[in-house]
Parts: structure tokens; sequence; C-alpha cells
């Protein structure tokens, strides 16, 4: 009997499932065992993290249950977290497993919130990197409020959000469709919730043109949100965020009940506890996206610093390029398992969509149709519906699919 060929993947996000079903789809019980290791027992859409931590959804309308996509013919999932990654040894560590050999690794170990090293972020930011921190986001708020129905401290009533980044503005505009919700658990009038975002660029989302960032920005004004750029983020301390103007050098504060970090991310640590050395844990991939120094190791998602081939440029990370490298990743080691020919990676993007709420969004299909208002917002949610689609298949569409285009 022929030994099987053990494919581990690490991660069950975008990248991480998407080559979990391409090799399902393409592979075969009789010569390949797949082994999936995940620290959570769901899959969860990292886009839509930010409707959590407003309250504007439960977190079981973005997740699902791994074991739903898992063919248990041919897959077996383990729920640890993963320690290291040992390529001279070809095993991984697990923190509450026997290590897992394997012949060929997919790693799609996702990301970790970046704090820059700015002084008191870990200990007085929240950080939104996870369902469970998106939660606890969403439970701080709460609490918040009610605290103001205790002692009338109007810092209670004031959320910032540290970065107008994608995630910060998709944030941003959450946050604002929620404030009457928030007001009458404070037990306060709307316009005295203040919601804002602090950024250091002198413009924010400057993929956009600045038609398209105007009218966002006009959004979240009449909404009650502002936001405050060419800030640079010095500290945080307990309820204050402090920064000094880009321009003029001026110091400034910002005094917040709740304040919440969205700068950046950077990929799992467990890329450094391996030995990568890749600037934020993004480490380069060769035009297969594998290790250069190992072709049974494939990087994808946010632990791959990938290059467009066109542009010469590294791709921002995204869930429409994860699910790409996912595929390219499993297709690619089918196609060593078997003797035929890899297939180079390539990315077009389909276009860019941020939400500004549920009902709003600014965006970009293809390479120059702007969008915006209720046809963005549409787009973003058929996107969302795609994503899950590839991930979960219909099944979870129709479970926990985007269908109220129009609210």
């Amino acid at each position: 009997m022929m030994e099987k060929t053990k494919v581990v993947i690490l991660g069950a996000g975008y990248a991480g499932l998407m080559a979990l079903r391409q090799l399902q789809k393409r592979g075969d019980a009789s010569f390949l065992e797949i082994t999936l290791v995940d620290r959570n027992p769901y899959h969860y859409e990292a886009t839509d993290l930010h409707e959590v931590a407003a309250g504007a959804l439960d977190a079981d309308r973005i997740t699902y249950p791994i074991d739903h996509v898992v063919d248990d013919k041919m897959t077996y999932f383990v729920e640890d977290t993963v320690t290291k990654i040992d390529k001279q040894a070809r095993r991984v560590e697990l923190a509450n497993h026997d290590a897992l050999s394997y012949d060929y690794l997919i790693v799609g170990l996702g990301f970790e919130s970046e704090d820059f090293g700015i002084p008191g972020v870990q200990e007085n930011a929240l950080a939104m990197d996870s369902v469970e921190s998106a939660q606890r986001i969403y439970q701080h708020i709460e609490d918040e409020m009610h605290a103001y129905r205790e002692d009338n401290d109007p810092r209670h009533l004031h959320i910032v959000v540290a970065g107008a980044g994608f995630t910060g503005v998709e944030l941003l505009g959450a946050l604002s469709e929620q404030r009457d919700k928030y007001a009458e658990i404070a037990g306060a009038a709307p316009n005295q919730i203040q919601i804002m975002a602090v950024d250091g660029a002198q413009r924010p989302l400057s993929v956009f043109s600045e038609k398209l960032v105007n009218y966002g920005i006009d959004v979240l004004r009449g909404r009650g949100a502002v936001i405050e750029s060419g800030k640079g983020i010095d500290s945080v301390e307990p309820g204050v965020l402090k920064y000094s103007d880009r321009q003029t050098g001026v110091p400034g504060e910002v005094v917040a009940g709740t304040i919440i970090w969205t700068t950046g991310v950077r990929g799992s640590h467990v890329m450094a506890d391996s030995g990568y050395t890749g600037k934020r844990n993004s480490n380069s991939v060769n035009r297969y996206l594998q290790d250069p120094e190992d072709s049974h190791v494939y990087l994808v998602g946010d632990v791959a610093a990938a290059i467009d081939p066109e542009s010469e440029q590294l791709l921002p990370t995204t869930a429409q390029l994860a699910l790409v490298m996912g595929e390219i990743a499993a297709k690619n080691v089918i196609a060593d398992i078997t003797d035929y020919e890899l297939t180079e990676f390539s990315y077009k993007s389909l276009g860019t969509v941020c939400s500004i709420g549920n009902t709003s969004a600014i965006g970009v299909v293809g390479t120059d149709h702007e969008v915006k208002g209720y046809p963005a917002s549409m787009l973003k949610k058929v996107i969302m519906n795609k994503s899950l689609m590839e991930t979960g298949g219909m099944k979870e569409v129709l479970s926990k699919g985007r269908f109220d285009l129009y609210h």
C-alpha cells in the first residue's frame, strides 16, 4: 500500500480554508492525508470584525464551524495553537498535542495587531484582531455607557479609534451607526456620544480619490463621527491618547473611555519564533508562493509578502488576495505530488470597497470605476457572500450571507 502524502495547513482563515477546499476537491484520500490546525473550532470573516466590535452583529453571524467544511475521509482537524515550525525536521509543534510531521506545509497563520512599539498600547488600548477581541470591545463600550449612568462622567461617552485605514474607517462607520443605541444604554442624548478616529496620514484612505474620501468623511460627519488626520500617535495612557501634529509638532490629546487600536497588523508571531525574519512577520515567497529556502513550504495570507509580477510592488494583504493565494498553493501542492507543472502566482484585484456602516460605502470596481453610497454598500455585501461561498460553500452562504442589500 502506497504511503500517503501528508499535507498540513496552519490556520483556518481565508487562505487556509481555500487551500483546504481546493486540496479536498483536487486530491484523493487514496494518496493524500490533510491535517488542518486552528486555535478556534470556527472560521470567522475577519473583514466583518468591526461590526461585532460596534455591536451591529452578533459573533455567530460572522462565524461557522470548521467541521462544516472538513471532509473527514481525508482531512483531520486539530483545534490547537501552533507554537513553532521546525522546517529542518519537517514538523509543527503545538501547545496541547503531539508535534505533526508533514511532507508539505501551507502556512496561513493570519494576523495580529501591530503596536509599532508605541508606549501604553498593550496596556491601555483595545486590539481588534479576533472574534474574542471584537466582543471585548463591544462589552467595554456597553460597560462605559452603563458607567455614565452612575457618575455622569462624559469621558465614558467618548470613543476613539486609533488609525483611519480601512479597518479604522469601517469601524468608525459601524460605531457611528450605533450611536443612538449607545445613547439609549447611557441615558444620554445621541449628540453626547463622541466618536473619533486619529491617524497620522494627512488624508485617510489614500488608495481612493479625494472625491470618494470626501464623500465618506461627509457621511461619517453626518452621523457625528470625525477623523483627525495628520496626528502621529505618541502614547496611550489610561483613558488618554496622546499625539503630535505631523506638520507643526504641536502635542495634543484625546480623553476617552474607549480607545480602540486599528493602526495596522503584522503576521503571526509564530513566524519569528520559527526563525523567519520578514518585516512584521511577513515573509518573502517565490513565484509559486513557496518559501524560497524550502519548496515544500507555502506561505499564504498575512504571513506572506507577495510581489505583484506586473507592478513589482508589494501587494497589500486582503481577503481577496488571501483566497487567491490559498487556491494557488493548493494547486501547486497537488501538482508537485502528481508531477505536473506548478502554477505561477498572479493576481488581479476585482476592486476595493470600504464600508461606512451597513448602508453606505465607497469603492472602486476593477481599476477605475468609482462607486459610493448604496450601490457600493450592495457591492460590499456581494463580495462578502462570494467570500463565504469560496471558503464555506452554499450552506454557509444561505446561513450567514448578507441578503439585506438595501438595509
